[in-house]
């Protein structure tokens, strides 16, 4: 176990798992128990996600696992979540490791996360994002859905309007905000940061692997004004000109975005690919 500090002092564990090319994975290397658990199970998530994707992984790599979000969630950065400061925070846990280069896997957020990574440093052997286009990226419909997740997290909370949604995995108008002030204002910060953000200018020469559901097109009901954030649209729209910047791009059929993420979705794409990427021939 290693400990990293991050841009506001705080500190996060960091795991680290086998041999091999270093491949750093902000997940939670601890699987969840109890209550939640059983409401990532009804959600359809794995809560032993972070630990399933480190077994899959660390007998050929050695394996860098940080739960960044859980430690966002805990220790919130309201004003300072913003790219350059993920960005150094994710070099710190390298630095905490030694690993002077390393290949980089983020899902979703922490997708994009390593997308501005990949801007700001020349140590990156490889970077996977995966739920989240590197082109044409949803950023503007990111900021209006965390606008008004800080607004309901402020509002008092009769205030806020039951959920009208099933429940049912994948249904995100029936997802209840739960956040506090801090914890909300932090992703706003980051999604104001990216405001005006060209993906379309971004040029990289590290090795790169894209790959979202097929299905990845979130919705959300009127409390967040309607917004539809698509995640597989630009992948299925502009897959040549994505991959005529170099990524490789990888589309799963029939899955949305808590499908695509699960170990057994994520792992038959990210391993062989992290292989032939990270092993090269002699």
């Amino acid at each position: 176990m290693s400990e990293a500090t991050l841009h506001d002092g705080s500190t996060i564990e960091v795991e680290v798992h086998g041999s091999g090319p270093v491949v750093l994975m902000p997940v939670n290397p601890t699987p969840v128990e109890g209550e939640q658990a059983e409401a990532m199970r009804q959600w359809g998530a794995d809560p032993a996600l972070g630990r399933s994707l480190i077994d899959g992984l660390s007998d050929a790599f050695r394996v860098v696992a940080f739960d960044y979000e859980g430690h966002v969630l805990a220790n919130p950065k309201p004003d300072t979540l913003t790219p350059d400061n993920v960005s150094a925070d994710i070099l710190a846990v390298a630095d905490a490791v030694g690993a002077d280069r390393f290949a980089y896997y983020g899902y979703s957020w922490l997708a994009l996360s390593g997308l501005q990574l990949a801007l700001r440093t020349d140590r990156l052997s490889a970077l996977v994002m995966g739920g989240f286009p590197p082109l044409n990226g949803p950023y503007a419909a990111m900021l209006r859905v965390t606008e008004a997740t800080y607004e309901m997290a402020v509002a008092p909370k009769t205030a806020t309007p039951p959920a009208t949604g099933t429940g049912e995995p994948g249904d995100w108008s029936s997802t209840e905000v739960t956040l506090g002030e801090g914890q909300a204002r932090q992703f706003l910060s980051l999604y104001q940061a990216l405001r005006g953000f060209d993906d379309s200018q971004v040029r990289l020469s590290c090795p790169r692997l894209c790959f979202a559901g097929s299905q990845d097109e979130i919705v959300y009901d009127e409390r967040w004004g309607g917004t539809h954030v698509s995640i597989a649209g630009p992948l299925l729209r502009d897959r040549a000109a994505i991959e005529a910047l170099g990524w490789d791009v990888e589309v799963l059929d029939g899955l949305d975005h808590t499908g695509a993420m699960q170990s057994a979705n994520a792992l038959p794409i990210l391993r062989p690919w992290l292989e032939k990427t990270l092993f090269l021939p002699a």
